[in-house]
């Protein structure tokens, strides 16, 4: 009793028939998850920080805090 020879001709494509589909939905759906669960949410936030920002009154907290070299706090 022989063992009997593994098929080799064709082995690769038989394979990629198989894996290939798996492996592109597997793609896109990690694309949608990540689109879904971190941008979207993560633009919202930006949004939603922006929406009330006062970038003058921003400044003048860092102009007061000295993180400007060049700019002299409005008090001298």
């Amino acid at each position: 009793m022989s063992l009997q020879k593994p098929v080799m001709r064709g082995l690769l494509a038989k394979r990629l028939r198989f894996h290939l589909p798996i492996a592109f939905s597997l793609a896109i759906a990690a694309a949608l998850a990540f689109k879904f669960g971190v941008t979207e949410p993560r633009k919202k936030a930006y949004a939603e920080f922006y929406k009330n920002y006062d970038n003058v009154k921003e400044f003048n907290a860092m102009r007061e805090a000295g993180v400007f070299e060049g700019v002299r706090p409005s008090g001298e």
